[in-house]
C-alpha cells in the first residue's frame, strides 16, 4: 500500500500560476518581434536594470571577465569541462552514418549533421549557474555546430566573470549579457544587432521555460523544463541525515521546486522530516528551501521495492536518487526519469556540476517521452536514398505505383510510372502495371 505522509500543492493551484506566466510571456513575446532590440532593451531595463551600449561582449571584456578569476577557479571550471567533453565526446562516437543496399541497387542511408546556430541560455539572476555553459556550449560544440549563441543574465549589475569565462572556455561563438524572455526571444526571432539561432537550448526560470515553449516551432529546443524536481528514494541502509540533505540540496533551486521522499522505511520518512526542520534552521538557502518543502515537498511510504518502482515511474522525476541496498534494482526497472543517481556515493549535486553528465533534464513528467539534453540534441538525423539501376527504379516504380492507386495519389503514382516507363521493360516479371 502507498501512503502519502506529506503531499504538496495540488493541480488546480499550480495550473492557476501556470495561467498567469503564459499570459506574460505571450505579451513580451510579440512585443519584441514588433520592435526588436528596443522592445529586450525596455525589458533588459525593466527585469535586469541592465542597459548597456552593446549586449554583445567584445573580446576585451571577455579577457577581463578571465582575469578577475584566480587560478583555482580557473583549473576548476577547467576540470568540469573536461569531464563533460568526454563524455559528450563519447556519446558522439557512438552516432555513426548509416548507409546500406536494401535492395539490388537500392541504397539507402541517414547522415547526422549538426544544427547551424544554437542558441545557449544560462542562469545567472539569483544563482550563477556556471555549469549550464558546460552543459549546453560545450555540448553543442563537441556535436560540430559551427556558430553558438551563450547569453546570461547580468549578476548583480555585471557580467558574471566565471560564467563568461566558462561559455569562453566551452567555445561560444557569440556571448550576451541579457536574461529572461527578452535573452531567449531576441536569439529566437532575432534582432537587427542579434542574429537569429535555430535551437534554444539550456535551463531557466518559469518564464524562460514558457517562452521557450511558445517559441518551439518557429525554433527547435531542447526539453520542455519547468522548476528542478528531485526524488530520493531511500531505505535504512542510509539515515535521515543523508535523505534530508539531497531533499534540501534540491529545494534551494526555488520556491516551486518539488523534493519527494520515496521509502519502504516509515521511521525513515519521519526521521528525515523532522532531519528536514533542523537543516532549515542552519541552511544558508533556507528562505527559498522552505517554502519549496513546505508547498512542494512530499514523503510517500511504500510497502515493497515493486510498489517503489512504479510509483517512481508515475512521478517521473527530473533527478531520482537512489540509496537502497541494492540500487540496480531501480536501474534494471525504471523507465521514466531524467537521470539516475545510484547509491549514497553520489547525488545529484555531482551531476548538476561537475561528474560529466548532462544537467538539463526532463520536468514536469516529460521523462516519460524524452531524456535530457545531449550531444545528439544538436544532430538532425537526415536520410538519403540513391536507387543505382535501372531495373531497382522500375521495380520499385511499379509496386509504389500500386500503392500509390490504392490511396487515389494519382500524382503520386505517375511520378512512379514515370521511372516504370523510362527504366523497365514490358517483358519483366516482377512488372505488374495498374489496372483502372
Amino acid at each position: 500500500m502507498i501512503r502519502y505522509l506529506k503531499r504538496g500543492k495540488d493541480a488546480a493551484a499550480l495550473a492557476a500560476a501556470d495561467s498567469q506566466v503564459r499570459a506574460t510571456v505571450e505579451a513580451i513575446l510579440k512585443d519584441i518581434e514588433q520592435r526588436g532590440d528596443e522592445a529586450v532593451r525596455a525589458y533588459s531595463r525593466k527585469f535586469d536594470q541592465w542597459d548597456p551600449a552593446d549586449f554583445i561582449l567584445g573580446r576585451d571584456a571577455i579577457a577581463a571577465a578571465r582575469r578577475q578569476l584566480s587560478a583555482r577557479e580557473l583549473a576548476d571550471i577547467e576540470f568540469a569541462q573536461v569531464q563533460v567533453r568526454r563524455f559528450a565526446q563519447a556519446q558522439r562516437d557512438s552516432l555513426c552514418d548509416v548507409e546500406v543496399e536494401t535492395l539490388p541497387g537500392v541504397v539507402l542511408g541517414h547522415k547526422t549533421i549538426p544544427i547551424n546556430n544554437v542558441g545557449c541560455y544560462i542562469p545567472g539572476g539569483k544563482y550563477p549557474l556556471i555549469a549550464s555553459a558546460h552543459m549546453s556550449v560545450l555540448t553543442a560544440k563537441v556535436a560540430g555546430v559551427p556558430r553558438i549563441v551563450a547569453t546570461a543574465p547580468p549578476y548583480q549589475g555585471a557580467p558574471h566573470p566565471a560564467i563568461v569565462t566558462a561559455m569562453d572556455m566551452a567555445g561560444a561563438d557569440e556571448i550576451l549579457v541579457l536574461g529572461g524572455v527578452q535573452a531567449v526571444a531576441a536569439m529566437a526571432i532575432g534582432t537587427a544587432s542579434i542574429r537569429p539561432v535555430d535551437m534554444l537550448v539550456g535551463p531557466g526560470n518559469m518564464f524562460v521555460a514558457e517562452a521557450k515553449r511558445q517559441l518551439f516551432g518557429r525554433v527547435g529546443i531542447d526539453l520542455f523544463a519547468g522548476p528542478t524536481e528531485t526524488l530520493v528514494i531511500a531505505d535504512e541502509s542510509v539515515d535521515a541525515e543523508m535523505c534530508a540533505v539531497d531533499l534540501l540540496g534540491q529545494a534551494e533551486h526555488g520556491p516551486t521546486s518539488p523534493a519527494v521522499l520515496l521509502t519502504t522505511s516509515e521511521k525513515l520518512a519521519r526521521d528525515t522530516m523532522a532531519e528536514v526542520e533542523r537543516q532549515l534552521t542552519i541552511l544558508p538557502t533556507a528562505g527559498i528551501a522552505r517554502q519549496s518543502w513546505a508547498e512542494y515537498g512530499e514523503v510517500i511510504v511504500c510497502d515493497t521495492l515493486d510498489e517503489m518502482v512504479a510509483k517512481a515511474d508515475e512521478i517521473a522525476s527530473e533527478h531520482v536518487q537512489v540509496m537502497t541496498a541494492d540500487p540496480d534494482y531501480f536501474l534494471q526497472r525504471m523507465t521514466n526519469y531524467g537521470a539516475l543517481f545510484l547509491g549514497p556515493r553520489t547525488n545529484v549535486s555531482f551531476g548538476d556540476k561537475v561528474i560529466g553528465t548532462n544537467h538539463t533534464l526532463p520536468t514536469n513528467k516529460n521523462a516519460r517521452y524524452t531524456g535530457g539534453l545531449w550531444v545528439g540534441k544538436f544532430l538532425k538525423t537526415c536520410t538519403y536514398q540513391r536507387v543505382t539501376t535501372d531495373a531497382a527504379s522500375a521495380m520499385i516504380g511499379a509496386y509504389c505505383s500500386r500503392l500509390c492507386h490504392m490511396e487515389n495519389f494519382a500524382g503520386h503514382g505517375e511520378q512512379a510510372n514515370l521511372r516504370v516507363r523510362r527504366y523497365g521493360h514490358r517483358d519483366v516479371a516482377w512488372y505488374q502495371p495498374v489496372q483502372d
